[in-house]
Order: C-alpha cells, then structure tokens, then sequence
C-alpha cells in the first residue's frame, strides 16, 4: 500500500473532514472511496469510446430509435 500525501486548503480540508464523520467513516476511507469511484467512471468511459470508436453508426442510430420507440410507449 503506498502513503499520498496531499495539500489542501485548511477549509476544505475540514469540509472533507466533516462529510467523512457524517458518512461515518475516515478521510483516509472517504479519499479511497472517491478514487474509486473516480478510477470506475475514467474506465467506463474509456470502454465506451473504445466500443464507439469500433461501431457503425447506421447500428448506433438503430438502437436509439427503438429506444426512442420504447420510451415514446409508456
């Protein structure tokens, strides 16, 4: 496990302090959590430019017309 040291302004910091206890939690826990979160949603796009960058745009434009169609039903 590595340490991270970071610099924040003191206000901030005990911002983040307070919404960690309120999650009942540690910074440091609280921190992990949004780098994964972060990590997880920089993936997610990544394999959704990588399957774009792959696809037809004629098959795209279909799947959004049946979801059109399927929403335009309810």
């Amino acid at each position: 496990m590595s340490t991270l040291t970071i610099r924040l302004p003191d206000e901030k910091h005990a911002r983040l302090r307070e919404l960690a206890k309120h999650r009942e939690m540690s910074v440091n826990k609280f921190i992990e959590e949004l780098a994964t979160i972060s990590l997880a949603e920089f993936d997610a796009e990544n394999r959704f430019r990588t399957m774009a960058a792959r696809g037809s745009v004629k098959k795209g434009l279909a799947v959004l017309e049946k979801l059109d169609a399927a929403f335009k039903k309810k």
